[in-house]
């Protein structure tokens, strides 16, 4: 499960309510743009709800909330996240990160810390100038056995990755694919991820239904195909290349198949879809047709060979 951990320390400093209204809107547009890369069921873990929290000394999360129906809608939107509490319940074992501690400017960071130890995403409420990056380096003291089973504190400087802004969201792009690509054990699982996983691909709504029946067997070679075909239109210049430089094998079906793979495009006109991409154990194929004024591609039929009764 994907998991935004809240860096409590950008919480409650002085700033003026004018500066707290604008830090809590863009919070709240952040952490929803954060979840909605990462993908279903990320959670927002907090070492103490985020309701009890302050925005700015003497300004409370309550109060902001009862400031104006917006705030409200804001407040309403941030709560359609999971929300995990305290950061430990996230934890493999409670005392998972006993023999660690992290601090930032000499004070500890319970968020900052478990979203390195945990390898996720920190997010901070912008006030301050020091989370206006999309990375923050905290220091780890480990407790640790050298190898003649005597205890030595180690230091060293780790770099968190962290998100105070949508733009910060740019620079953890690849990690975000690289986690959901692993993360992605069903078919259903392609659909949800599919925006962020294969920008350059689009799908008809016919896909969803396949990709739910998808048999287990399938879902790496699917996944792994559609990577390769996302890498090929990534790099794709359409008003230089008919057609992208394919990294697995494409082909057309001949003229007496084509008639099997005309499908209703999104705009309600049918369009021959035959390009295919194959994929094993089986006769399994991915079709579909470019969209160059696009630079994409757009997906009718993830399955087995199509039949002429289909």
């Amino acid at each position: 499960m994907p998991l935004l951990f809240l860096n409590e320390k950008s919480w409650g400093t002085t700033c003026d309510p004018a500066r707290a209204e604008r830090a809590m809107a863009d919070f709240v547009d952040a952490v929803r743009a954060a979840a909605a890369a990462d993908g279903p069921g990320t959670a927002l873990v907090s070492e103490v709800d985020v309701k009890a929290l302050e925005i700015a000394e003497g300004y409370p999360v309550n109060k902001w909330i009862g400031v104006s129906p917006r705030n409200r809608a804001l407040w309403q939107r941030l709560r359609a996240l999971q929300g995990r509490s305290p950061v430990r319940s996230v934890f493999p074992a409670e005392d998972a990160a006993d023999h660690l501690e992290y601090r930032h400017d000499g004070e500890i960071v319970l968020g900052l810390g478990a979203a390195h130890f945990m390898d996720g995403i920190a997010v901070s409420l912008p006030v301050a100038r020091q989370w206006q990056d999309d990375t923050v380096t905290v220091e780890r003291i480990e407790l640790a056995e050298d190898d003649d089973g005597t205890l030595d504190m180690r230091h060293d400087s780790v770099t968190v990755r962290h998100v105070s802004a949508e733009p910060h969201l740019d620079g953890h792009v690849d990690w975000i694919r690289k986690t959901l690509n692993e993360g992605i054990t069903t078919g259903p699982r392609i659909w949800d991820g599919r925006a962020v996983l294969y920008p350059h691909l689009t799908f008809l709504p016919r896909v969803e239904g396949q990709l739910g029946s998808l048999n287990p067997h399938w879902v790496v070679p699917v996944r792994r195909t559609l990577e390769r075909l996302e890498e090929a239109v990534a790099a794709w210049d359409p008003a230089t290349m008919a057609e992208p430089e394919w990294r697995t094998k494409v082909s057309p079906e001949g003229e007496t198949r084509k008639r099997v793979c005309r499908f209703t495009d999104l705009d309600g006109e049918t369009r021959t879809f035959d390009l295919h991409a194959r994929f094993t154990p089986g006769a399994g194929r991915i079709h579909f047709r470019l969209v160059p004024e696009e630079r994409a591609i757009r997906l009718a039929h993830i399955g087995g060979k199509i039949r002429p009764d289909l």
